[in-house]
This record gives structure tokens, C-alpha cells and sequence, in this order.
């Protein structure tokens, strides 16, 4: 693996990308995929990355990505859109 990334550092080196660039590619993948594995958990992401959760949260709105097309399913409405035999309280 190593060998892999001394590959991958030398052809971005010779084609020019700035260092700025490769680091902000770098965590944007690496962000990325953990989140995928976690299926966009952002909780067990931060804690597998070994880093806060607020600033995991952060680093994703700098990197300007969107998690919502990682989570598996549909929210639950807001409250005020849900209809009323929705709510648990009309239930009791």
C-alpha cells in the first residue's frame, strides 16, 4: 500500500495539483467512505475517524458534501406535518 501511495503522490506531483487541493481531495474521500460503511452515520463515523462529532460535522459542510444520499430510507415527517393518527399521543 505503501508503494501505492508513493505512486499516486508522484503522478499528482508531476501533473501539478497543489498540495492544498490533494488534501481537501484526500479528506473528501476518505470522509466518504467511512460515511458509506456507517451508511451515513455521522456518530460512528467521527468515532471510527478518531474525531469529534461536531467537528466531522464541520469538516462535511467545508467539503461541501451531501450525506443525505448515503442514509438508507426516508425521515420521519416533522410534527406539524404529520397527520394526527400519526401522532402517538392521539393514540392513547
Amino acid at each position: 500500500m505503501k508503494d501505492q501511495l508513493e505512486a499516486l503522490i508522484l503522478q499528482m506531483h508531476k501533473s501539478g495539483i497543489l498540495y492544498t487541493e490533494a488534501v481537501r481531495e484526500f479528506k473528501k474521500r476518505f470522509i466518504l467512505t467511512v460515511l458509506q460503511d456507517n451508511k451515513g452515520n455521522q456518530c460512528k463515523t467521527a468515532r471510527q475517524l478518531g474525531m469529534h462529532r461536531n467537528t466531522l460535522s464541520r469538516t462535511i459542510a467545508e467539503l461541501n458534501l451531501d450525506v443525505r444520499t448515503l442514509r438508507p430510507g426516508t425521515r420521519r415527517p416533522p410534527r406539524s406535518a404529520r397527520p394526527a393518527s400519526y401522532d402517538k399521543r392521539a393514540a392513547r
